[in-house]
């Protein structure tokens, strides 16, 4: 019996998950869920910009072994939208421009062997390594660039109170250690690239401070209001000890004309 190539098509099974718990160090965790954000966050204006990590990259059709989960990556050119996993020949055969995998010792073997020949094959231009618990990468960031299909490494910068910094040409961002921590700078303002929640804990704060600005201010003008009323019940006092309008006037500082009308 024939069976026909689409038939054979249909039964091919691309899972969206091996079905294995999700098991990550902290630190791990804590930067892949910061550079998505943060990058989402930056890109989310593009709609032809896709950010995501840790999801099955299909790059074969027919060939479901034919895969990779990077940490984070950034594709160019395609749809901004939610996917369960990512089939290259739906997105016009489009695949990651830019993969930041956090390393550690664990891993070190594949993602400094296995992964740089994987990703230099499917032609990624850039292949970052972030090492947030200096298990073994002396500077704990590391950056390359795909050259003449072979990757070369980009050139660390080191910056005042001991920062890194590597600049990526293809998301057009800086890469910087701070601390130890990875942070996103934009070169040309030098501004630090915010995640969501850092931008909302960000704006709340600005909020804080504009609500204090407001009740100093109203506390200001209570205080102003007291003592002119302090004034105010001062004059008929004043005038019972025996001072005339003018001699309570200029003992107050007060206009008279506002003397006499508290006095009237």
């Amino acid at each position: 019996m024939t069976i026909s190539s689409k038939k054979l098509e249909t039964e091919i099974i691309y899972p969206d998950s091996d079905g294995a718990p999700v098991a990550e160090s902290d630190p791990t965790r804590k930067y892949l869920f910061y550079a998505v954000d943060t990058l989402s966050t930056y890109f989310e204006t593009r709609k032809d910009v896709y950010v995501s990590g840790n999801l099955f990259i299909y790059y074969k059709k027919g060939v479901p072994s034919a895969v990779l989960a990077p940490d984070v990556f950034v594709i160019f050119g395609v749809e901004n939208k939610e996917r369960m996993s990512y089939k290259a020949w739906e997105e016009n055969n489009k695949l990651p421009n830019f993969i930041l995998e956090i390393t550690s010792k664990t891993t070190q073997e594949n993602d400094e062997l296995d992964k740089p020949v994987k990703y230099a094959y499917l032609g990624v231009k850039e292949y970052f390594q972030y090492d947030p618990t200096g298990d073994y990468l002396k500077e704990q960031l590391k950056g390359s660039r795909l050259i003449d299909g072979r990757y070369q490494p980009i050139e660390i910068k080191h910056l005042e109170n001991d920062i890194i910094s590597i600049p990526s040409e293809v998301l057009g961002l800086d890469l910087r250690l701070m601390d130890k921590e990875l942070r996103f700078f934009e070169p040309t303002t030098n501004r630090k690239l915010l995640s969501y929640k850092e931008m909302k804990l960000a704006k709340q704060q600005v909020e804080l401070e504009k609500q204090q600005v407001e009740l100093e201010k109203q506390q200001a003008e209570l205080e102003k209001q007291q003592a002119q009323q302090a004034l105010l019940d001062a004059i008929p006092r004043m005038n019972a000890l025996g001072l005339n309008p003018t001699q309570i006037a200029a003992a107050l500082n007060l206009p008279l004309d506002l003397v006499r009308e508290n006095l009237s």
